[in-house]
């Protein structure tokens, strides 16, 4: 009896263990607001800002955020930025606010987010906190109509690989990794008080239409799409030339090959005429030749985030282009009438 009570235990605590995976990000309607303005009021410039909330289960809630100050890159600044926060998390403690930190935000320019740096802080994040999500926010994006909101994580195949600092083609076939599994893009979910819910009723307006429909319904997006086409080129450019070095690199694996092949048949030629006069052969391998030292293949992870960077460009044309013939649609339609 004893011992199946003892398994019992062992077992539940095992299931303890056990980490549900997030499914969700619920976002106090506050917290999306501050962001918003925050972004919106240092666009264009690149904010970032700290989030805070709880992890329940599969689901982390964010209950909280406050900005961090724009500042030149320094040390001194940076460790006045770390008091920063720690202060600010100690003053919120003691007003019995939620001050667990569950993420960052961070506003961005067309979708341009998906960079190393973007993947350190991850990283840098994870060393402390077991699932933390980062928010991006894109101002340009909202002017159209749409609030361009998403919650992003890093993918567990992904960390593996970047804690090895192994991206050759051979790992990331093993791992079966693409470059669209790099990030994981986690749903959002928009809570709301009982007593705010109330309260946006009281202030709903008796018109159908809002602002943000007549925004929706703007013909000229012509400098959207222009930024769009020429982050676009950029990033062509920048995946050009890292199909260049992966050239390069392939170019001269194959004359190593070839030149060690060459050796390798002198060699054996030479063991043949040491042989025939009753010498001792000579190893078939030489470690101190420069030809036998292995050639360092270059890391794809710069070129799968360029190729990440590309499809998001293509999407948002393709969403927006796709939205601009609805209304033109529209717009003939009332002028036939």
């Amino acid at each position: 009896m004893a011992n199946s009570m003892a398994k019992s235990f062992l077992q539940v605590a095992a299931t303890e263990e056990v980490v549900s995976p997030l499914r969700v990000v619920q976002i106090e309607g506050l917290v999306i607001l501050k962001i918003i303005k925050h972004c919106k009021e240092f666009s264009p410039a690149l904010v970032t800002g700290q989030l805070l909330g709880l992890d329940v289960g599969s689901v982390l809630e964010v209950t909280n955020c406050f900005p961090f100050p724009i500042r030149e890159e320094d040390e001194e600044i940076e460790a006045d930025g770390a008091n920063y926060q720690l202060e600010m998390m100690r003053c919120l403690r003691e007003v019995n606010v939620d001050n667990n930190t569950v993420g960052w935000y961070q506003s961005t320019i067309l979708g341009s987010y998906q960079t190393v740096e973007l993947i350190e802080t991850f990283m840098n994040y994870q060393e402390n906190i077991r699932r933390c999500v980062c928010i991006i926010y894109d101002p340009s994006r909202s002017n159209q109509g749409v609030l361009a909101l998403k919650a992003l994580k890093l993918s567990d195949s992904f960390m593996e690989l970047y804690r090895a600092n192994s991206f050759t083609g051979e790992k990331l076939r093993e791992k079966n990794l693409s470059w669209m599994d790099i990030f994981e893009e986690i749903p959002i979910k928009v809570s709301n008080s009982a007593l705010i819910s109330a309260f946006m009723t009281e202030l709903e307006s008796d018109t159908p239409v809002t602002q943000c429909d007549y925004d929706r319904l703007q013909l000229s997006n012509n400098p959207y799409m222009e930024r769009n086409m020429e982050f676009l080129i950029e990033c062509m450019d920048d995946l050009s030339v890292e199909q260049q070095k992966f050239q390069f690199y392939y170019r001269s694996l194959s004359r190593q090959q070839a030149q060690q092949q060459a050796w390798l048949q002198k060699r054996r030629a030479d063991n043949m005429q040491r042989k025939a006069a009753g010498e001792d052969p000579l190893p078939e391998e030489d470690p101190s030749n420069p030809i036998f030292k292995p050639i360092p293949e270059p890391s794809r992870l710069e070129s799968f985030l360029i190729t990440n960077q590309i499809a998001n460009y293509c999407n948002q044309i393709n969403g927006v282009s796709g939205q601009s013939f609805n209304r033109l649609y529209l717009m003939k339609s009332l002028h036939d009438n």
